[in-house]
């Protein structure tokens, strides 16, 4: 009897942690434009306020190491964030055109930089 009543647990306490983990996100959604989301360069980006929501159009020249990389195009350069589950299977060279849509991050005595959300390979 207490060896039906741990399974009967045991199948309940499975069951119900399944449930919790389907209200999570596991890769899908909607990607694309976000609200108030400006296409802007690199030296245009390193001037606007914190969290702003951009999108840049260049090349990621160089990883610079704990997720960070230099990222280029004609007006100059920004240090990019990108979390490695942001690349979603995503390889670039430094010969590639990206396109990155992200958030402005300012630190108080850092450099502004980019936090990446998406990043699409043109």
């Amino acid at each position: 009897m207490k060896n039906i009543l741990a399974k009967t647990t045991l199948a309940a306490s499975l069951a119900f942690s399944t449930a919790a983990f389907a209200g999570f996100n596991m890769g899908g959604g909607f990607e694309g434009p976000v609200a108030n989301q400006a296409k802007v360069t690199a030296a245009e980006a390193a001037k606007l306020s914190d969290d702003t929501n951009v999108v840049l159009t260049g090349k990621i020249e160089q990883k610079l190491g704990d997720e960070k990389y230099m990222f280029r195009d004609n007006s100059g350069t920004i240090i990019v964030e990108i979390d490695n589950e942001d690349w979603k299977g995503v390889t670039v060279t430094p010969q590639d055109t990206v396109e990155i849509y992200g958030e402005v991050d300012t630190d108080m005595f850092e450099p502004s930089k980019v936090d990446v959300d998406t990043i699409i390979k043109k």
